[in-house]
């Protein structure tokens, strides 16, 4: 009988954590510190026009079967491309 108040406590005080939410990697964020909000209009264009540009951050650009890591990097921008080296989506991190 003494078990129950306990996991009525543990419970409240569970529920009385405001944790912070987590992005999943397959998010994308357009609104990062990266400048992607910005870029979006590079979308379906040649992955060429990245070339003429400039940036104020790490460039990543990610191909079909390219190994990826899982390191969150605000201030980086991915650029994923397709097999025909058109630019897929454009998202920091």
């Amino acid at each position: 009988m003494r078990l129950i108040p306990l996991f009525a406590v543990a419970a409240l005080t569970l529920s009385a954590c405001d944790l912070p939410p987590i992005l999943a990697p397959d998010d994308p964020d357009t609104e990062g510190t990266c400048g992607a909000d910005g870029l979006q209009g590079l979308v379906g264009q040649h992955v060429s026009v990245l070339g003429g540009m400039s940036f104020d951050g790490p460039v990543r650009v990610i191909r079909p079967g390219d190994a990826v890591t899982m390191d969150y990097n605000p201030d980086r921008l991915n650029v994923e491309v397709n097999d025909a080296q058109r630019i897929l989506r454009i998202f920091c991190g």
